[in-house]
């Protein structure tokens, strides 16, 4: 079984075919992704209209790569899967356009697929994990703690009130004058920082729920930087390394009592699964490598490059509902909010 598949909702656009093994592992036979940074770096942030125009521009070639390097045709697919949402609506719109156009040129199934299951299956794509599992998404866009039961079924356990993590960390980057991307810089910066120099809160911690809160922690960063005249080189190092320090802390302490909330609702989960562009960070993943060590619990952190938006991970989901006989009708609309726990109350400004 191989599938094709679509990511669109922000700003890389990817495409990549999977295929399903005979032993039922998944294989990447090709994953081709091209980010837009150098189309937003002018603006400080994604801007909704570029990125969509982008993708127009760059989807037939990622397409064009993917089959060329996975030596298939689109009549050798077993089926066509693309991002249906939640994200930036003139980019999702591109993709889901043309994974449909695809599917209908070629007589093959389609599957729309929300973004954030994608993120919550990629684990059992590179570490063949089976469930149930506790995810952390942490992302630009997301902080979210998910209890994935079953394609398809999953329990919002918490999420954040206010600020996504790397919706922080890029902010942060912006007060001190930091490029963008803003999250790799404040790691990189916080490396030759002093973490013990500014005392910055630490939100939500032990509190009985298994949400988030970045907004003070961030707004206790603003104040610190608006104290000094002149931000020298070892003030940034140290602010960063500061912020991060109290992120790390609070990542830790809501993923310890979102295990709890697991533990009381679903029973023992078989992995703690970390997903998400912030993923990649390396004061997180070494924080819940000893968290995981400490509490006996196996940690799976898929490839940085599977953690960031990619279409790999979009075919996977596809290929997981299409061998369960879930697909889409072409009627199928974009969906800019989709929650992955619908019953879930919406917390973080109306977004999942």
């Amino acid at each position: 079984m191989r599938v094709l598949g679509i990511e669109t909702t922000c700003d890389e656009t990817a495409a990549a075919i999977v295929r399903l093994r005979p032993d039922g592992c998944g294989e990447i036979l090709a994953d081709e992704v091209v980010s837009q940074i150098a189309e937003h770096v002018a603006y400080g942030g994604v801007v909704p209209e570029i990125a969509a125009r982008a993708h127009i521009d760059y989807l037939d070639g990622m397409i064009e790569k993917a089959l060329e390097k996975a030596g298939v045709a689109l009549a050798d697919l077993d089926g066509i899967a693309a991002a249906a949402g939640p994200g930036l609506i003139g980019g999702v719109m591109v993709g889901l356009t043309m994974g449909k156009g695809l599917a209908l040129a070629s007589g093959k199934p389609f599957i729309a697929v929300n973004h954030l299951e994608a993120h919550a299956l990629t684990a059992r794509l590179t570490d063949g994990l089976d469930f149930p599992y506790l995810l952390l998404l942490v992302s630009g866009g997301h902080t979210q703690l998910i209890g994935v039961l079953d394609v398809g079924e999953y329990r919002r356990l918490g999420t954040t009130v206010d600020d996504a993590i790397g919706e922080a960390f890029d902010k942060v980057a912006k007060m001190l004058g930091l490029a963008y991307p803003g999250g790799p810089q404040v790691e990189k910066a916080a490396e030759g920082g002093d973490a013990q120099r500014f005392e910055f809160p630490r939100p939500m911690l032990r509190r009985p729920n298994a949400d988030f809160s970045l907004s003070g922690l961030k707004t206790a960063v603003r104040l610190e930087v608006e104290r000094h005249n002149t931000l020298r080189a070892g003030d940034i190092r140290d602010l960063c390394a500061s912020f991060q320090a109290a992120v790390v802390d609070v990542v830790v302490d809501r993923v310890r009592m979102g295990l709890r909330l697991f533990r009381e609702k679903s029973g023992p989960p078989r992995a703690l699964v970390v997903a998400g562009g912030v993923a990649a960070n390396g004061a997180i993943r070494g924080a819940l490598t000893r968290f995981s060590a400490e509490s006996g619990l196996r940690l799976v952190l898929p490839p940085p490059k599977l953690c960031t938006d990619n279409g790999a991970m979009i075919a996977w989901a596809g290929l997981e509902r299409l061998r369960l006989g879930l697909t889409s009708g072409m009627d199928f609309a974009p969906r800019p909010r989709w929650p992955l726990d619908p019953d879930a109350e919406r917390v973080h400004n109306g977004k999942a």
